[in-house]
């Protein structure tokens, strides 16, 4: 019998000035006790917000059902009042969200924030709590951080950040857990140890799991039934094997086939050096006690040594936490390094900002979290111009107006959306705002801050080829920042391994990719590229109970 049952759902947004926008058209699906209901599609395509839709988390009255019922242990949840859905929230029906810098409360510490649900719902007293706060930070992998309790999410990296999530979800036992992209933020390594995690407390709980993801690979892992969605429909769903071999619709293999592929262009190693850094360091102090004092530093970069040419891709690969993020926030002086850092054969180390300032036009970022780094204020058109009104103060409205027309084509965007706000978009197509108000002003070095991890497979590789192509066009320099290794393989001329803030192996991209030298790298090399594989063979069985052979 299935616990959540969802028939004949739509939903559909009154948007100012355009109408009513259908989101999600007569979709009906069910997940049942124990098993895992896969929702996959591109961005846009309707998956979270179904899923907001199950917990009632849709802005409603702005947001509607024309139809539909959403059934949880017999009863209708559009039907049940705000106390008993209240009962239901983060007890019996918790969720992972996509984006865990804008889900977590910047005010409140990684303690607090875990232990409220146990505090709503099961009246827990502090020290109970905190035991239990323990027992999770252990469960998701972060036992680093039961020295930090007090730390707030803007002190953690990504992968951190959504590991805290996924603690809060679970610090009840959930009946069923949505997971909207539960791994997007983390790097191959841990994304395996919480996939199995799940899978693990799944079997335990016998919890359902109701999984929204665009990565083909933990679907092939997680799920029991699928669900394929296109602009609000679900065009074909079936057991996950004949998803994966027997897909009857158009858009199904397409999804299956869509990966980034390819390499850049060949480098030219005499063109000239960019950026060099020397003895690069970031060092962040520990304070304990009343008076806060320095007891020991966190060493995220130490003494790293790097040369960029122009043309040139450099992957910067590693685990969360491993200092990859700090070392492009400090090639771009937004966190104070020593060490040297030369940009075209101008010393920037010591510069103050208003002397960097200038520079700046040159030396542009794509962060990380396309939500918490677009202004909720701004249409969309007023955040990728921001920079022209900085650095090409001449420009007339008209012709600002037509950079960006081009920039939003460049990156596969409607020109005509450049009017609406960053939260009438999908996670994917806000990336893709990043991404063109970085490139507007024609940058010479990009720091690419996990582009793409927000990204469904099929935009992915889009992406990748436009980047590609800028870079072939404009002579740009890239810092890659990704723990996707296959999005790494496809940019990158070198690449640089990192782990607790020094570089572990650098290397070409071939090098590093065909024959790495170091555990650490083939360790991450093996969980990129034999996720599903790995899985089956650390369980030992198939899904149909029959031993798994190791391929030799």
């Amino acid at each position: 019998m299935a616990l959540l049952e969802v028939k004949d759902l739509s939903v559909t947004f009154s948007v100012p000035d355009q109408g009513d926008v259908e989101a999600v058209k007569k979709i009906s699906f069910s997940v049942e006790k124990g098993k895992t209901t896969a929702l996959v599609g591109e961005s846009g395509s309707g998956k979270s917000v179904t899923a907001l839709s199950v917990l009632q988390l849709l802005p409603y009255p702005m947001a509607r059902h024309p139809s539909g019922e959403i059934r949880f242990d017999g009863h209708d949840v559009m039907k049940l009042a705000k106390d008993e859905l209240r009962a239901i929230r983060g007890n019996r029906i918790s969720m992972i969200f996509q984006e865990p810098m804008t889900a977590l409360n910047p005010l409140h510490t990684i303690e607090r924030q875990i232990a409220e649900p146990l505090y709503l719902h099961k009246k827990m007293q502090p020290a109970e709590a905190r035991a239990r706060v323990l027992e999770l930070l252990d469960m998701v992998g972060l036992s680093m951080l039961k020295e930090r309790l007090g730390a707030f999410p803007h002190e953690l990296s990504g992968g951190q950040r959504q590991r805290v999530m996924i603690a809060m979800a679970l610090a009840n036992d959930p009946d069923i857990l949505i997971a909207d992209e539960p791994t997007t933020a983390l790097d191959v390594t841990v994304q395996l140890q919480v996939l199995d995690l799940l899978q693990k407390l799944q079997k335990e709980l016998n919890m359902a799991i109701l999984l929204i993801t665009h990565d083909l690979n933990i679907v092939r892992k997680m799920a029991d039934h699928v669900c394929v969605m296109h602009r609000g429909e679900i065009v074909e769903q079936a057991a996950v094997k004949e998803i994966f071999t027997k897909a009857t619709h158009v858009y199904t293999r397409a999804l299956l086939s869509a990966e980034p592929k390819g390499k850049p262009q060949p480098l030219n190693d005499k063109a000239k050096i960019l950026l060099t850094a020397k003895e690069m360091k970031v060092h962040f102090p520990v304070k304990k006690g009343l008076l806060r004092r320095t007891v020991d530093y966190v060493r995220a970069v130490d003494g790293i040594d790097l040369k960029l040419r122009r043309g040139q891709t450099l992957g910067v690969v590693g685990e969360s936490g491993s200092g990859k993020s700090t070392l492009g926030f400090a090639v771009l002086r937004l966190v104070q390094a020593r060490g040297e850092i030369v940009f075209e054969d101008k010393e920037i180390t010591h510069l103050s900002q208003r002397e960097l300032r200038p520079l700046r036009a040159d030396m542009q970022l794509v962060f990380q979290d396309p939500y918490g780094a677009l202004s909720p204020r701004l249409s969309v058109r007023g955040i990728i111009e921001e920079g022209l009104l900085v650095h090409q103060k001449n420009m007339t409205a008209e012709q600002r107006d037509e950079k960006v027309v081009a920039i939003l084509k460049e990156v596969g965007l409607d020109p005509e959306t450049r009017f609406r706000y960053p939260h009438e978009f999908s996670g994917g197509q806000r990336q893709r705002i990043a991404i063109a108000r970085a490139m507007i002003l024609q940058p010479k070095l990009v720091v690419l801050d996990e582009p793409t991890s927000a990204l469904d497979m099929s935009v992915q590789a889009q992406i990748v080829d436009l980047l590609r192509d800028l870079q072939v066009k404009h002579n740009l320099s890239y810092i890659f920042i990704s723990h996707d290794l296959k999005v790494v393989r496809a940019m990158s001329h070198h690449v640089m391994v990192m782990q607790n803030g020094k570089i572990v192996e650098w290397g070409s991209r071939d090098k590093i990719f065909e024959n790495p030298e170091q555990d650490y790298t083939k360790k991450l090399l093996e969980a990129a590229f034999f996720t599903a594989e790995a899985g089956r063979e650390r369980s030992g069985k198939t899904r149909s109970g029959t031993t798994a052979k190791k391929k030799k």
